[in-house]
């Protein structure tokens, strides 16, 4: 072809530019998981161990994993920043998997890769593990600037990243006024955390002397008895108001409206609610309700976490729907989000072989401070069991400690020895 015609080539077609593969492709089958959390690490860690003639591929746009358990303490000045803080290198040199730090900004599941912005990358299964995202739209419609102002002023530190570094500039800096804090509608990421974190709030305003109030809005009844402990910890530090449904918020004015009352504040805490990750809205692996509206949480199998639209698509961690029509949602919590992991793992090993896996439910464990002089925490143990007609029931305990000597900070430890292959504290 002359020059001529190929310039006519060119114009008469379109002109596709492909973008490029992240990895050679793979010389076997290959598991891409995307989320670098509890949920995601230990789905990677486990495939590893079962299925080692799989490539494993751990995607995750943060440069470091950071614990969202145990952060309160940190919060509160009551823990070095060092144990939240692990590199995802050391734990895929460790068990032996590809980490690779990027965003993935779509799930094509026609073909059967994911995009980010240094290239595309295959898979034959995919560990959806991205956690949630906060609906902010459910206060303030698609008004991006009161979005993006609560954003940057109020951060409410349930999503890894800067996050959590602004809302310790704002609780260090805090020298008294009214700070209010609303808590989301059930379900969101760890329940008991937010009344722990209000305890660690009103431990230092109380040990500091600050002239000020926390006061919590709060949508849901009250739990663990929170409402008890605030009223005989800090009854000067701490104003809590259950089932305070917001009806707006005006973060300009610094006015919240409730179904209760208004409330104004000089500062403040704003959880809105929670829904799955964004990459599960991308691709449609919403659940909905009998009127076909969407619940806001991805879609799985009960037993075998696959998405009910997509088998090749495992979906694990603080993402998913219901569990279970008895209880409704297993706890938005680390270990749960782990155990979960491992059973994604397990089943996609098992499909790998042709086989099919054992069914296996999953376990949480949460370790809740509920006052530090003295010091007392409470355990929530939740447990699952297959009834008889193969429903998942739930069981739950709660073991009060009146004299903690560190068990948070040991099951952390060993948490992160079977997720990163951390070695102890003490390396570091």
């Amino acid at each position: 072809m002359n020059r001529r015609g190929f310039l006519a080539a060119s114009l008469a077609a379109p002109f596709i530019v492909r973008a490029a593969e992240l990895l050679p492709p793979a010389k076997g089958r290959r598991v891409v998981i995307v989320g670098g959390g509890w949920g995601g690490l230990s789905a990677a860690r486990h495939l590893r161990e079962l299925a080692p003639d799989l490539e494993v591929v751990l995607l995750e746009k943060n440069p470091a994993f950071r614990s969202l358990p145990m952060s309160n303490k940190w919060l509160a000045g009551l823990m070095e920043e060092k144990h939240l803080i692990h590199d995802y290198s050391s734990a895929a040199r460790a068990f032996g998997y590809t980490f690779i730090q990027a965003e993935v900004t779509a799930i094509e599941r026609d073909q059967h890769r994911v995009v980010t912005a240094q290239g595309t990358l295959s898979y034959d299964w995919l560990v959806l593990a991205v956690g949630i995202r906060y609906h902010y739209e459910a206060w303030y419609g698609d008004d991006r600037r009161a979005i993006e102002h609560t954003r940057h002023n109020y951060p409410c530190a349930y999503i890894p990243g800067n996050e959590q570094q602004a809302l310790k500039a704002k609780l260090d800096n805090f020298k008294g006024g009214d700070l209010v804090m609303t808590l989301p509608p059930m379900p969101y990421r760890c329940p008991p955390s937010p009344y722990e974190r209000a305890c660690m709030i009103g431990w230092l305003l109380k040990s500091r002397k600050i002239r000020g109030k926390l006061t919590i809005l709060d949508p849901n009844s009250h739990i663990l008895g929170f409402n008890r402990i605030f009223s005989e910890h800090y009854k000067d530090q701490i104003v809590y108001v259950p089932q305070a449904r917001i009806k707006s918020v005006d973060p300009f004015n610094k006015t919240i409206s409730t179904d209760l009352a208004d409330f104004r504040f000089d500062d403040a805490i704003l959880m809105a609610p929670q829904q799955a990750g964004d990459l599960a809205w991308q691709a449609g692996l919403i659940a909905r309700d009998d009127a076909g509206r969407p619940t806001g949480w991805a879609d799985q199998h009960p037993v075998h976490l696959h998405a009910r639209e997509d088998e090749r698509i495992f979906l694990v961690g603080d993402l998913i729907e219901k569990a279970s029509p008895l209880f409704g949602y297993y706890p938005k919590s680390g270990q749960m989000a782990s155990r979960l992991g491992r059973i994604a793992a397990r089943e996609i090993a098992a499909r790998a072989k042709g086989t099919a896996a054992e069914k296996l439910l999953p376990d949480s464990a949460c370790y809740v401070y509920t006052s530090l002089e003295p010091a007392e925490m409470t355990r929530v143990d939740s447990t699952y069991r297959f009834r008889g007609d193969g429903l998942i029931v739930q069981s739950v305990k709660q073991h009060h400690d009146p004299n903690p000597a560190g068990e948070d900070l040991q099951w952390a430890r060993s948490m992160f020895g079977e997720l990163l292959g951390f070695k102890g504290y003490e390396s570091q």
